[in-house]
């Protein structure tokens, strides 16, 4: 590398003593493209950064027009600076001039200059600036070079993230770091949600960019990156690890990437140029998310999620930086994670809490159950949203629409303001109706029943005016405990419900674990298809004393009252006689020991695999009632995974071979006097509660927050009409009309809300 004054490390030694210097902004600016410029022997060195129009300004100079500060602008993509910017890519040339991109800007003066280097400026892969070298003569910019102006890059990119750089903005405009921008997800809950973003993952912040002794710096990296391989190997090596689990994978990518000498040369390159350890990998990450994130291979994608996890983790051994509990949070908080698990959401203050965003998971994931049954506003595949955001950013989420405005500008801010208004009148309009009768203006009787799984929601009956809970999934004290819940605590669990439902029955649904509803201390092989696989009543019919431990939990919590207790995932009529059968035994040997048994005990049966279609008269007489679980009813009836948004999406629930499905059902239950419950995700909906309606459903079970918008559909609605047209859709089909667009329809000729 050719310089005059000893290389990157004692430019970069320069700097920090610079950005300690009093100075005002623009004149530490024009100090630092100086002394790049001095020790790259350069006889021209700028600094353009990139503003939210998507312009890059000319913010310093050394060597061109000084007047051409602040006035000369390329856009992204335009001339040298701007090619550099849109491909995140260095760029070195000796005649810069004969470049297809070359554009010039006369007020520069910069006809002269041939050779040219410019090198992104990046912070989280996103492209910030650009930082330019040129010289008259033609020369060749070596790799040494390249790289020496990458570091130094990387200090500029920390100094425009900082309060200091504002006041070289002009009015009326701002740097792309902190433009708005809007993320278009998957609605996970109705709602809208105004807060500050919390990540649930914090990146680290660097604060010692430059190595004092590059000797130690590298001996740190080694020694860190000993540690984080021992701990990679720990996980894996842990006896609960299944062979071939997701978790598995994940750790064995890792361990993959942190043996991976490449990486590690890069790092310690990066030290060599004189960053400390941390500015390395962050350094090294910057390039190479900039990369990554340009490629449309989704697997390389992927893989990129992978590198940032092992760089964090690479981050808290060198600054030793415990992960942090996620537990204080600031008044309107929205926690941003890349994905996360129910227990994860419960360790944070529900008070404070106003939304979640995730970048992964799907609308039926149980961390989106739970934030519906708290309340709390979600949205999810919202990409890339966790590497564009910092803590403290303002952020909206629109739930009914999927969507998130990071960063708003006061006049979408003000709209999510008037629409909150807006919403809080909808649910004082609601809640007027909670007393009312749920009654069709033909006289139909619907029963309106929460969906439930934790205590904090129950008291939320008093607010809706609920029949009961329809649906308590017993599962999610198993997936929040760190080891496997006592009888005691079972029964106190149960036992609280109860007594805050009061007269209003819970129907309790026994264990629904396995397949992706992960409980780390229960063991289980691996397997290609975890949803058709060993879970549920399956697995509890094979563990026996949990099933037992759970039924005893059960009748114990009653106290003497009725009790509700739902069997999940039947294939067959035996499997539900077997857990009769265990249920029986419970009762007989608490009435050997002289405790009380309930005065009262109903078994129902949950219909959602497709082989109790053919079984519905023999399920039926055995059964108190039965429940149908639209979820898994309808990815196994569709062969679509619901965690996969690209099948799921391609088939409507309601469409006629769905709807068909779940009319036998609702058929046998009436043939043989059996009340029938839906407790899936489509009871929540106003147009798919209407379809369910139409075909003779009346007890619908749904997220305490869509209770509301359902019973003012249905005061409103006039049902034997829609009846008679879906029931003639069902037997001749809908003549190329599908059936949502015939209850659309029939919503719009009664003038139904259907929001």
């Amino acid at each position: 590398m050719v310089t005059t004054i000893g290389g990157p490390r004692v430019l970069l030694r320069q700097l920090r003593e610079t950005m300690a210097e009093p100075l005002a902004s623009q004149e530490r600016l024009d100090k630092i493209v100086g002394l790049i410029a001095e020790n790259m022997r350069a006889d021209v060195c700028s600094f353009y950064v990139l503003r939210d129009d998507g312009a890059l300004e000319l913010f310093a100079t050394r060597g061109l027009n000084t007047e051409s500060v602040h006035l000369t602008t390329l856009r992204l993509g335009e001339g040298l600076v701007g090619l550099i910017a849109a491909e995140a890519e260095p760029l070195s040339l000796d005649d810069a001039t004969s470049h297809p991109a070359f554009a010039y800007r006369p007020e520069t003066g910069e006809e002269k200059y041939n050779s040219f280097l410019g090198v992104p400026v990046l912070r989280a892969g996103q492209t910030l600036g650009v930082l330019v070298v040129q010289n008259a003569d033609r020369r060749h910019y070596g790799e040494d070079e390249t790289e020496a102006m990458l570091t130094t890059a990387t200090i500029l990119a920390e100094m425009i993230a900082t309060s200091d750089f504002d006041n070289l903005i002009k009015p009326g405009s701002d740097i792309d770091l902190r433009r708005p921008r809007m993320f278009n997800g998957v609605s996970f809950t109705d709602g809208i949600a105004l807060g500050k973003v919390v990540l649930h993952d914090p990146r680290v912040v660097v604060t010692n960019f430059i190595a004092e002794d590059t000797d130690a710096e590298k001996q740190r990296l080694d020694a860190a990156l000993a540690s984080m391989r021992v701990s990679i190997d720990a996980m894996l090596d842990h006896g609960d690890m299944q062979p071939t689990s997701d978790h598995r994978e994940i750790l064995e990518t890792y361990r993959m990437f942190a043996n991976d000498r490449g990486w590690v040369n890069r790092l310690t390159e990066a030290i060599d140029n004189g960053l400390s350890a941390e500015a390395a990998v962050e350094r090294v990450q910057n390039d190479t998310r900039a990369r990554m994130q340009r490629q449309t291979d989704p697997y390389i994608r992927d893989r990129l999620h992978d590198l940032d996890d092992l760089a964090n983790r690479l981050l808290r051994v060198l600054t030793n930086t415990n992960q942090p509990a996620h537990r204080d949070l600031p008044e309107n908080a929205i926690l941003v994670a890349r994905n996360m698990g129910p227990a994860e959401l419960l360790e944070y203050d529900r008070k404070k809490l106003r939304g979640v965003v995730l970048e992964e998971g799907g609308a039926t994931a149980h961390v989106a159950i739970v934030a519906r049954s708290l309340g709390i506003v979600a949205v999810g595949q919202a990409q890339s949203i966790v590497s564009m955001c910092e803590g403290g950013d303002n952020i909206i989420l629109d739930g009914p629409l999927g969507q998130v405005h990071l960063r708003p500008t006061p006049d979408v801010e003000q709209t999510y303001i008037d629409k909150v208004r807006i919403s809080a009148r909808r649910r004082a309009h609601y809640a007027a109706l909670k007393d009312r009768p749920s009654v069709t203006k033909d006289g139909v009787e619907i029963t309106l029943l929460h969906n439930s799984g934790l205590v904090a929601d129950l008291p939320m009956l008093d607010d809706t005016g609920a029949a009961g809970v329809g649906l308590f999934r017993t599962e999610l004290q198993f997936m929040i405990a760190s080891r496997l819940p006592r009888l005691q605590e079972q029964v106190e669990l149960y036992a609280e419900a109860m007594e805050i439902a009061g007269d209003r029955p819970v129907v309790f649904r026994l264990l629904d674990i396995g397949g992706d509803k992960v409980v780390p201390y229960l063991r289980s092989a691996a397997e290609e298809n975890p949803a058709m696989g060993y879970r549920s009543i399956r697995l509890g019919l094979d563990r026996p004393g949990l099933l037992r431990t759970q039924i005893r939990a059960l009748l114990l919590a009653a106290r003497g009252r009725p009790l509700k207790i739902l069997v999940p995932m039947v294939t067959e009529t035996f499997e539900f006689r077997q857990t009769k059968q265990v249920l029986c035994k419970e009762m007989d040997r608490l009435r050997r020991a002289g405790q009380a048994v309930p005065e009262k005990v109903e078994i129902g049966a949950m219909v959602e695999v497709p082989s109790l279609l053919f079984e519905l008269d023999q399920i039926m007489p055995e059964s108190d009632f039965v429940s149908i679980g639209s979820n898994d009813l309808v990815q196994f009836l569709t062969a679509a995974d619901r965690a996969n948004p690209r099948v799921s999406k391609a088939y409507d629930p309601i469409a006629l071979p769905r709807l068909r499905a779940i009319r036998l059902v609702v058929d046998a239950a009436a043939r043989h006097n059996k009340p029938v419950t839906m407790c899936g995700e489509l009871a929540g909906k106003p147009m798919e509660a209407l379809a369910l309606m139409a075909i003779g459903m009346t007890r619908l079970s749904m997220g305490p927050a869509s209770i509301g918008p359902i019973k003012e559909m249905i005061l409103n609605l006039e049902l034997e009409p829609v009846k008679a047209a879906i029931s003639e859709a069902l037997s001749v089909g809908a003549n190329g009309n599908s059936v949502r667009n015939l209850l659309t329809e029939w919503a719009e000729k009664q003038n139904l809300p259907m929001g």
